[in-house]
């Protein structure tokens, strides 16, 4: 992502100091606070308390908490420690399957060192070769999916073509470019006139805060609605395609993603809207079939729901009465009959067993 003509990430190695820091996404877009992670304690509470999110992003934060553990390592017994510490990490949010993706491919990598001494050495490298395949991956999503925003484009010249996101899938999820997002950069940087409406994304305004601040700080022009403003903009053929991300998506092609983007598609659906889901291989659920059923979904405080944050050095506004209960689910899942098709780093496949398994046939 372009920030005021530099390059960053939501996740990197200090090498002077040989630590890793990330931005703290609870602050934007009032504020950019870094934040070090010293310690496993310190990444699983960025993972739950949502100092870094986005599927892809938890991956990689799981993977250099591993990094971290070794660095900590005063344990007799190096691999009883690291699997304890991966176990925890793994714990530390249910939906994103990157998360356990990540931790145990590091796990892997570590263990099948026999020197301690030498382990952490690969544990740095390996996350940060996670880390540069997710922006790979990012770039190819974005390669293939600007072929879909361009036929669009062809059919209405002199007018932008309407995108409608919902959450954050963009850079600050997913290290660079992001997934939904990364179809729409390669479309601004071909000269394609887009226009985003870009979803609040209640409770936690990921939309409002980390969607919008991305697409102005890369010059898209972009307008933000309420959650509920989508279906009838639909209506009124304000919208050509919905782009999403997604935290977990079976091989048969359900997808959990951020609370709300079910009746997204639900409302494309009725209006013939094409409804595409951007993911990298590495948030395919490989052995989930159902994912109605089978996807674990995340609960999280009521009082997010119940409190808005406010600026910096502002308090949380209450905005229900001070005795209403409230719940929060923090996602709900597409069923693949929704789904127009997936956007991935190896191309465009039909959200359905033979198609995803078309473009990864090694999963066969």
């Amino acid at each position: 992502m372009n920030n005021e003509g530099e390059r960053f990430r939501p996740i990197w190695i200090d090498h002077a100091s040989d630590v890793v820091k990330v931005i703290d996404q609870r602050a934007l877009p009032h504020e950019q606070i870094d934040m070090t992670l010293n310690s496993v304690e310190q990444v699983i509470f960025a993972i739950k308390d949502m100092v870094v999110r986005g599927a892809p992003l938890i991956g990689v934060t799981g993977a250099y908490g591993i990094f971290i553990a070794l660095k900590n390592d005063k344990s007799n017994d190096n691999e009883a420690y690291i699997k304890n510490a991966a176990e925890k990490i793994i714990n530390a949010r249910p939906t994103a399957v990157n998360l356990s993706w990540g931790v145990n491919r590091m796990l892997t990598a570590v263990l099948s060192e026999q020197d301690p001494t030498r382990r952490i050495d690969i544990a740095r490298r390996v996350a940060g070769e996670i880390a540069e395949e997710e922006v790979e991956n990012s770039k190819n999503i974005g390669r293939h999916g600007v072929k879909l925003i361009e036929e669009i484009a062809r059919k209405k010249p002199g007018q932008p073509v309407n995108i409608l996101t919902h959450c954050n899938a963009g850079s600050l999820a997913c290290i660079e470019y992001g997934t939904a997002t990364a179809p729409i950069y390669a479309a601004r940087e071909k000269g394609i006139d887009v226009h985003v409406w870009v979803d609040e994304t209640r409770p936690l305004n990921q939309g409002a805060r980390l969607t919008a601040w991305e697409l102005g700080k890369y010059g898209v022009p972009h307008t933000v609605i309420t959650d509920n403003a989508g279906g009838h903009l639909m209506q009124h053929n304000l919208v050509d395609m919905v782009i999403v991300g997604t935290d977990r998506s079976t091989y048969t092609g359900d997808v959990a993603n951020k609370i709300g983007t079910y009746l997204k598609a639900l409302a494309a659906k009725d209006n013939n809207i094409p409804f595409y889901v951007a993911l990298p291989s590495s948030t395919f659920d490989w052995t989930i079939a159902d994912g109605v059923a089978d996807i674990p979904i995340e609960i999280r405080d009521p009082d997010e729901v119940r409190y808005i944050p406010g600026a910096p050095k502002s308090r949380d506004t209450l905005l229900v009465p001070e005795n209403s209960p409230a719940a929060n689910y923090a996602f709900d899942v597409t069923p693949a009959r929704l789904v127009t098709a997936f956007i991935t780093e190896r191309g465009v496949c039909r959200a359905c067993e033979s198609d995803v398994k078309r473009l990864f046939p090694e999963k066969c």
